[in-house]
C-alpha cells in the first residue's frame, strides 16, 4: 500500500461504499471490516461546510471503539480536523460535523428531536429496536443544498433487533438485490405524489478481510473454537442461527414443505374432520394479540394451521382490536369450517381479571358471543420445555409440531425469540412473544413427555450468501 494512502477499502467494503440505495446494510459475519467501512463512509461529504453526519452505537462504551478508529483516520485525511470529547463531536476545517451518538434506553431516541443529519450511520444495528431506527429516519435531512441524504448500517445476527432487522433486509431478497419501497402521499391540494426508496444487504466475512487475516492468522481459529450457534453466526453470518436464540431446535426448510422431513413448516394441506381441533388465544390491544388453531392427528401431532395475528404492519404494535370484534372474526372463521363438534379453547389465564368488574372482563364479552375458553396454564419454564419438546425432531426428522407456510407471522417470531438477560431460563417477554404465548397454553393442554432431539445431529450444508 502506497505510504500515503490512509485508509483503502477492500473489495467487499468498497462495494458496499458503492451502493447507491437510500439503506445499506453492511456485514452479517464478524471480521468483515464493518466498523472501519461505515467510520470512512462517514467521510464523504466533508468538504461540505452545512454537512453533519452521525454514527450509532447503543451506548457510549461501546462507541469508544469507532472514536478510536476515526482518530486514527480523520485528523491524518483532513489535517485541522478537532474532535471534542465533551460533545463527542468532530469539526472539519469546512465547518462539517460528524457526531458519535447513543441511544442507551428506550426513549433515548427523541433526545434527537429537532436535529437533522445528512448521513446516519448505525453500527450493530441488531442492538436497536425498529422503532429507534425508524425514527432517525424523520432526522435525515439535508440543512443546505448539495448534499447526498442517506442511511448506512452494519450487523452480525443476535441481538434484541435480530427479527426486525432480518425482516427488513434479509429475508425479502438475496443478498445484494434492491428491495423496493413505495408509497403514495397525499398534498394538501389534493395532489397524489409517489415517493419510492430502496435498501439492501451486503454480505461480509473474515474471508472478505484479508488485512485481518494477514495480520492476526488465528482469528479465524478463535471463531471456528465458538459454540454452533455463535460460530454459524459470527463466522458464516447465518441469521437462523444466532447466539441467545431460544428455540434453536427449530427449521423452516422448503425442501421438506411437502415430506414433512426436518422441518417444522410445511404445505397445507386438508385437516380431516375427524383431527381434533383447538385453539388458543393471548389477548393484547396496544400489543398484538394471537389467537390460533390446532389440529391434532391421531399419532399426537399438532398442527398449527390458522391463525389470526392483531398486529400492524409495525412489528409487535397492535391493531387495538375491542374484545368484541375479535369475538366476532373468531365465530365468523369457525363458523366457515363447519365442524361438527366445538373447538376447544384455552387462553391467558388474565382474561378472568375482574379488575374491570365481572361483566367486563375479556372473557364475559366473549362468552356474550358464543365464543368460550378454558384457563390456560402460565407456568412459563414448565410451558417452554414443553415447546421444546414439540419442536424435537425423531430420528426420522418427525417433529412433535407443524405449521402451515401460510401462518407467517408465527413464523417470523418464534424462531427471534431470545432469552432474558433477568432471567436467563426464560425468554426476554420485551420481544414479539404474543403467538409464542399462545402456543404455550396449548401445549400445557397437551403435554408431551421429554424426547431426544435427533434435529441436532442432521448437519446441513451452509452458504451465507443462500441466508
Amino acid at each position: 500500500m502506497d505510504k500515503n494512502v490512509i485508509w483503502s477499502p477492500q473489495p467487499r467494503q468498497a462495494a458496499f461504499q458503492a451502493r447507491a440505495e437510500y439503506e445499506v446494510l453492511y456485514g452479517g459475519a464478524a471480521g468483515g471490516g464493518k466498523s472501519d467501512a461505515l467510520v470512512a463512509e462517514a467521510l464523504r461529504q466533508v468538504h461540505i461546510p452545512h454537512y453533519k453526519g452521525i454514527i450509532f452505537r447503543k451506548t457510549y462504551p461501546e462507541s469508544r471503539e469507532l472514536i478510536l478508529k476515526s482518530k486514527r483516520i480523520y485528523p491524518k485525511a483532513f489535517p485541522g480536523a478537532r474532535y471534542n470529547s465533551t460533545e463527542h463531536v468532530w469539526t472539519f476545517p469546512s465547518g462539517a460535523k460528524i457526531y458519535f451518538g447513543n441511544m442507551p434506553h428506550h426513549d433515548s431516541y427523541l433526545n434527537y428531536q429537532g436535529l437533522s443529519f445528512a448521513f446516519i450511520g448505525f453500527d450493530e444495528l441488531t442492538h436497536f429496536t425498529q422503532e429507534e431506527y425508524e425514527y432517525l429516519f424523520s432526522r435525515n435531512r439535508a440543512d443546505g443544498p448539495g448534499t447526498r441524504v442517506y442511511i448506512r448500517a452494519t450487523a452480525n445476527p443476535g441481538g434484541i433487533g435480530h427479527g426486525w432487522v432480518k425482516e427488513r433486509f434479509i429475508t425479502p431478497a438475496t443478498p445484494g438485490t434492491p428491495i423496493p419501497f413505495e408509497a403514495n402521499i397525499h398534498t394538501p391540494t389534493g395532489e397524489v405524489m409517489t415517493v419510492t426508496r430502496q435498501r439492501v444487504f451486503i454480505p461480509a466475512s473474515v474471508f472478505d478481510n484479508g488485512e485481518l487475516l494477514k495480520n492476526d492468522p488465528n482469528y479465524l481459529a478463535n471463531l471456528a473454537m465458538l459454540p454452533e450457534a455463535k460460530r454459524n453466526a459470527l463466522l458464516y453470518g447465518d441469521w437462523d442461527s444466532f447466539s441467545g436464540q431460544v428455540f434453536t431446535e427449530w427449521k423452516n426448510d422448503s425442501e421438506g414443505y411437502i415430506t414433512r422431513r426436518w422441518t417444522h413448516v410445511i404445505e397445507p394441506f386438508d385437516i380431516p374432520k375427524e383431527w381434533r381441533r383447538y385453539r388458543s388465544f393471548d389477548f393484547g390491544y396496544a400489543k398484538p394479540f394471537s389467537v390460533q388453531w390446532w389440529a391434532v392427528s391421531p399419532d399426537g401431532i399438532a398442527y398449527l394451521y390458522r391463525q389470526l395475528y392483531g398486529c400492524t404492519d409495525t412489528p409487535n404494535t397492535g391493531v387495538k382490536w375491542e374484545v368484541k370484534k375479535i369475538a366476532e372474526k373468531i365465530r365468523e372463521i369457525e363458523d366457515e369450517e363447519h365442524l361438527p363438534y366445538p373447538v376447544i379453547g384455552v387462553a391467558d389465564p388474565s382474561i378472568w381479571d375482574e379488575s374491570r368488574g365481572y361483566d367486563g372482563t375479556v372473557i364475559r364479552i366473549m362468552e356474550r358471543q358464543g365464543i368460550y375458553f378454558e384457563k390456560g396454564d402460565n407456568k412459563r419454564i414448565a410451558g417452554k420445555m414443553q415447546v421444546h419438546r414439540r419442536l424435537a425432531f425423531s430420528e426420522e426428522g418427525i417433529p412433535g409440531m407443524y405449521v402451515f407456510s401460510t401462518c407467517k407471522p408465527f413464523i417470523r417470531t418464534l424462531p427471534n425469540l431470545v432469552y432474558s438477560e433477568t432471567d436467563p431460563e426464560d425468554i426476554d417477554t420485551d420481544l414479539e412473544d404474543h403467538d409464542y404465548d399462545a402456543m404455550r397454553y396449548f401445549f400445557m393442554m397437551q403435554p408431551v413427555p421429554a424426547r431426544q432431539n435427533f434435529g441436532s445431529t442432521k448437519r446441513m450444508e451452509f452458504n451465507p450468501l443462500n441466508s
